[in-house]
């Protein structure tokens, strides 16, 4: 059981990487700091949206409209935290 919990952990810790790089790919790209145009530029953030879009998608469509700035990313890196944490206070300890 504990290495489950160790993979969920893993995981998440992840897929909160993934998330906070494609944030950052996607400011790079509205400032053009990053040129989309490029293939391997395209590519990457294709798959980091393929990545992230159907968890952040929910997320969005409950989320009150800001404007330009979207805080979808900040919110699930929140939950995955909170995830975490329950995990770490309330499942680890009890798991032989």
């Amino acid at each position: 059981m504990k290495a489950l919990i160790d993979v969920i952990d893993i995981a998440l810790n992840i897929y909160k990487w993934v998330i906070i790089v494609s944030a950052v790919l996607s400011w790079l790209i509205a400032f053009n700091v990053v040129n989309y145009r490029n293939q391997i530029v395209a590519q990457i953030d294709q798959t980091l949206r393929a990545l992230t879009e159907p968890v952040l998608a929910p997320i969005r469509a409950r989320m009150p409209n800001t404007g330009a700035v979207d805080l979808s990313p900040v919110v699930l890196l929140l939950g995955i935290i909170l995830i975490q944490l329950v995990l770490a206070y309330y499942v680890r300890p009890y798991v032989f």
